[in-house]
């Protein structure tokens, strides 16, 4: 029997991320909070989770 085109198919191959990739997004996060009103010194003081989580609520965070 032959192996089908179905089954060949697969994710085995799927692309994986980069690491350049992650830093990409990682700095466009920062640029978008600066954009959004957060001052840089304290953009820079914030690990990814909380800038994530920042971004979540654009809203909430008030321009000066």
């Amino acid at each position: 029997m032959r192996t089908k085109r179905k089954f060949m198919k697969t994710h085995l191959t799927r692309p994986r991320k980069s690491g350049a990739a992650k830093r990409r997004r990682q700095a466009d996060h920062r640029k978008r909070l600066v954009a959004l009103g957060v001052d840089q010194d304290t953009v820079d003081g914030m690990n990814q989770q909380e800038v994530r989580a920042m971004l979540k609520y654009p809203a909430k965070i008030r321009k000066d």
